[in-house]
């Protein structure tokens, strides 16, 4: 299964007018990422990342309520006491 996770575009990179890329936030961490799926995405876009790409774009409620779910899995489900590369075996 993959999942694409929200993010908000918080600075954009055209030094490749085919290949612009960003500077997406997730949780406070920070990652640089493709934008060339959703070249109209601008600082204070939600956007949707698969695998260092932005997919789509996503309305900020909507984020807002991903977000909040996944806040809620990770508190329900003790994901942050986990190891990393538990599966729940």
């Amino acid at each position: 299964m993959c999942l694409g996770i929200p993010g908000l575009l918080v600075e954009r990179e055209d030094a490749s007018p085919d290949f612009p890329s960003g500077l997406v936030e997730f949780a406070g961490m920070r990652r640089q990422i493709s934008l060339a799926c959703v070249p109209e995405a601008q600082p204070g876009d939600y956007v949707i990342v698969h695998a260092g790409v932005a997919i789509t774009k996503l309305d900020p409620v909507e984020a807002a309520r991903v977000l909040s779910y996944l806040d809620e899995i990770k508190e329900d489900e003790g994901w942050a006491d986990r190891p990393a590369g538990h599966r729940g075996d």
